[in-house]
């Protein structure tokens, strides 16, 4: 026999199926199982009041993805299945030099997004990022933790296998891959800083060299100590962090040649005033943050364009380079960033350069407020890098 509370429940369940159905009455759940149309009954009403879309029988639900990207088994069941850009998630702190928990940041990112919709409109860029490319959302790369040199190549072979795929949508021109076909670009979520070495290997084995737009408070070009001056043996390599990284693409030739590669937001303070001349030397110029108070967010870009020319261009952007007030939940907090609308209205003026991939990183989740502003803001940021993305193909 049913509770009082059961009997109720099956009553009120009845009411609803039969208001929504009423062709098949109230019988439950023998005669209904069979004749529900699910996606009616699992939309919410008008999509310009609800803001939910129709849902499908292709649909993942309850699953939170990238701002509602399809989820994808991109290494398993899903792999041949087209996209234009693919979402990975990088969860990988074990190379930074202050706070840890960038692991958590992929999730974290995706948590601030689940207000962004790739199928909705970017005002500022006046279209519809699902119009013009389709992404999905591949998960986490299962990154060992025990291990960054075991970790790194994890990441750098399931980077490469996505960019050497073929992309869901092709252009009249010739592509500026060196192979001369159009493949997917991928938007990686961190992770520390570090990871940014192992995709720049993966993107210049697509397009070659390429020019970096490094968005950060901090150089990130640092020299490695002899082994003489520290803990290792005269067999042992120098390890690669979160503050070396560009050293070490510049030295395998990643990176564009003729100081086409910016600093932007630069602001951290530092050990000798010839860490500006290493920089220089390994392919880099510097836009200060204060340079925002002094020639605008316009100066900016037009420097950045000015640097990066016609290349192929990645950008890889630390969190900390907005203000602590804005992005609190960092590896390594420095005052006197930039505000979000700041970094947006830069950003959304790179439109025409040729994005051949992108990183978000450093974002620390344990160490941001309740209202998660940090999340929000990298998710937000994310998606106007699949803005910058969608507007221009990589065409020759």
């Amino acid at each position: 026999m049913l509770s009082r509370g059961a009997l109720i429940c099956s009553i009120f369940l009845s009411l609803a199926l039969a208001q929504q159905y009423p062709l098949i009455g109230v019988e439950y759940p023998e005669s209904v199982i069979g004749n529900v149309n699910f996606t009616k009954l699992f939309s919410t009403g008008d999509k310009k009041s609800s803001g939910i879309h129709t849902w499908a029988k292709g649909a993942y639900d309850g699953l939170t993805t990238y701002a509602r990207t399809q989820p994808l088994r991109c290494f398993g069941e899903d792999a041949g299945v087209p996209y234009d850009v693919a979402v990975l998630g990088a969860p990988f702190d074990t190379a930074t030099s202050y706070r840890p928990g960038a692991r958590f940041g992929p999730n974290g990112i995706r948590q601030g997004s689940r207000r962004l919709d790739v199928d909705r409109i970017n005002v500022a860029m006046k279209m519809r990022l699902s119009d013009n490319i389709t992404a999905v959302d591949c998960g986490d790369v299962p990154m060992v933790y025990t291990d960054n040199k075991v970790a790194l190549r994890q990441l750098e072979i399931a980077n490469a296998a996505l960019l050497n795929r073929t992309s869901l949508r092709s252009f009249a021109g010739a592509s500026i891959a060196q192979d001369g076909k159009f493949h997917p670009r991928v938007l990686t979520l961190g992770g520390d800083h570090t990871i940014t070495l192992p995709l720049l290997r993966g993107v210049a084995g697509v397009y070659g060299p390429v020019s970096v737009i490094h968005f950060d408070s901090h150089l990130d070009t640092w020299k490695p100590l002899p082994k003489s001056d520290g803990p290792w043996l005269p067999d042992e390599e120098v390890p690669v962090s979160h503050g070396s990284y560009f050293y070490y693409a510049y030295k395998e030739g990643l990176l564009a040649a003729n100081n086409s590669n910016i600093h932007v937001g630069i602001r951290n303070h530092l050990h000798s005033w010839t860490d500006y001349d290493d920089d220089y030397e390994v392919g880099f110029v510097i836009s200060h943050a204060e340079d925002i108070e002094e020639i605008g967010w316009r100066g900016i870009v037009q420097q950045i364009r000015k640097t990066v020319g016609d290349n192929p261009v990645y950008i890889s952007l630390d969190i900390d380079v907005l203000d602590p007030s804005a992005a609190p939940a960092t590896g390594t907090p420095e005052i006197g960033g930039f505000s979000t609308r700041e970094i947006k209205k830069i950003l959304q003026s790179l439109a025409g350069l040729k994005i051949v991939g992108a990183d978000i990183v450093e974002v620390a989740p344990a160490y941001d407020t309740q209202d998660e502003i940090t999340q929000i803001a990298a998710a937000n940021i994310g998606y106007e890098l699949l803005a910058l993305m969608a507007t221009t193909p990589l065409v020759a």
